[in-house]
């Protein structure tokens, strides 16, 4: 199950239009046909889950936060997670990158499910940045 829920109100978003990109992510990522949730956020609550779970104090663009589902949750149906993006600071990269503001967001939901599927970019020598380039030109993100 794919869920995306709108937690803020500063920029106007197509949930259904992101879930179904995020559908099209999640066919070409290692995800084994689990689910996920786009959560998207202002950049007070980012600061507040950055701060609470990194200890950053400070707004981010994007945070996954893997399931640890236990068997009877399993049943409804494997969730690889949440992935929490700023809506705030997406606006600002896209800009700062002569971006669209989709295209940032299309490039942040990636990022984000990657990371759920066991990649980090801190530790594994340029394989997730690698594995992401290859999927953004496939997505033609």
């Amino acid at each position: 199950m794919i869920e995306v829920v709108n937690r803020q109100r500063k920029v106007t978003l197509d949930c259904e239009g992101w879930r179904a990109f995020t559908e099209r992510v999640l066919k070409v990522v290692p995800a084994n046909g689990a689910g996920v949730t786009v959560a998207f956020v202002s950049d007070r609550q980012m600061r507040v889950l950055n701060s609470r779970w990194r200890g950053k104090g400070e707004t981010t663009d994007v945070l996954s936060f893997p399931a640890e589902q236990d068997e009877f949750e399993k049943l409804e149906g494997a969730s690889l997670g949440d992935v929490v993006i700023s809506v705030e600071q997406a606006r600002r990269q896209a800009n700062e990158h002569n971006l669209r503001f989709e295209t940032e967001v299309e490039q942040l939901i990636l990022h984000g499910l990657l990371h759920l599927c066991g990649y980090d970019h801190e530790t594994d020598k340029g394989e997730m940045n690698r594995l992401e380039l290859s999927l953004r030109r496939r997505l033609g993100i």
